[in-house]
């Protein structure tokens, strides 16, 4: 297939190595050079750590996802945008860009709802988890994202955003980035990790699964699909569920994936399909 608009997920340890980073922008560049639209959507989970411990707030986590106290959101907020997204598009202007940094909150591009965690213990039971202010993306609205990429800007977005009374929210990178994608109804959905896809058994490179389809995804809980990997599945399996023709797990350590598989058409990684 053709790709012609796609988001990209950034995040892990390709975020803080300079030269990934360098090496991920020359990658994004040759895309826009092959007529591909590039939405960058992400977080900033090491860089939150260093800041919260800074101010000597403790973290915890339910599934991948960050418990967040007001005091933590405003520290939060600060290190993705001011200090992550700013330099991300500095970044990607010296390659050649035209960068625009935004959160979810820039023309309401995405309004906020409170998320209530469902956690599942082993025997498969589940209970709510309060968060704090941790949100989930309740709607997109479209319209900047697309008047950014039609005039040759390539958004740059994290994912912070307000609820309609302005009450701000933390949101887990993945599961933003799985709802632009589906709101901007993109070609492919890339989420960068530091691994090569998923696993069987990790780490037996023959054990990665190419191909895994939305009817087979259940099985692999717990085994293929754990820990900070749950999120990025379930942003997969929603932004799929709205329509993205495909979502695809590859190496951020390894720019040379991105090209292979959107302009090479290469098989890397594990591709989730409808």
């Amino acid at each position: 297939m053709e790709y012609r608009k796609i988001l990209i997920k950034y995040g892990g340890n390709a975020m803080v190595n300079q030269e990934l980073k360098e090496a991920i922008a020359q990658k994004i560049k040759t895309l826009q050079n092959h007529g591909v639209q590039v939405i960058l959507v992400h977080g900033g989970g090491p860089f939150i750590n260093k800041s919260l411990e800074d101010a000597g707030i403790t973290s915890q986590f339910f599934d991948g996802h960050r418990h967040t106290s007001p005091e933590a959101l405003s520290c939060i907020e600060k290190t993705l945008k001011g200090e992550v997204n700013s330099s991300l598009v500095n970044l990607l202007n010296r390659e050649g860009l035209q960068a625009v940094g935004l959160s979810g909150k820039d023309g309401k591009l995405a309004i906020a709802q409170k998320r209530w965690h469902l956690a599942r213990n082993e025997a498969g039971e589940e209970s709510q988890v309060d968060l704090g202010q941790v949100g989930d993306v309740k709607v997109v609205n479209p319209l900047l994202l697309k008047i950014l990429l039609d005039n040759g800007f390539t958004p740059v977005i994290t994912c912070i955003a307000s609820d309609e009374k302005g009450n701000d929210f933390n949101i887990n990178g993945d599961v933003f980035a799985g709802k632009i994608a589906a709101a901007m109804e993109v070609d492919a959905y890339i989420v960068l990790t530091d691994v090569d896809g998923l696993y069987q058994d990790y780490p037996d490179p023959a054990s990665i699964l190419k191909e895994v389809n939305l009817k087979t995804i259940p099985q692999y809980y717990g085994k293929a699909i754990k820990g900070g990997m749950i999120p990025k599945i379930e942003s997969c399996v929603a932004a799929l569920e709205a329509g993205v023709k495909k979502a695809v797990i590859l190496n951020g350590t390894q720019p040379d994936q991105i090209s292979d598989y959107i302009i090479n058409q290469r098989t890397i990684g594990t591709t989730i399909t409808q």
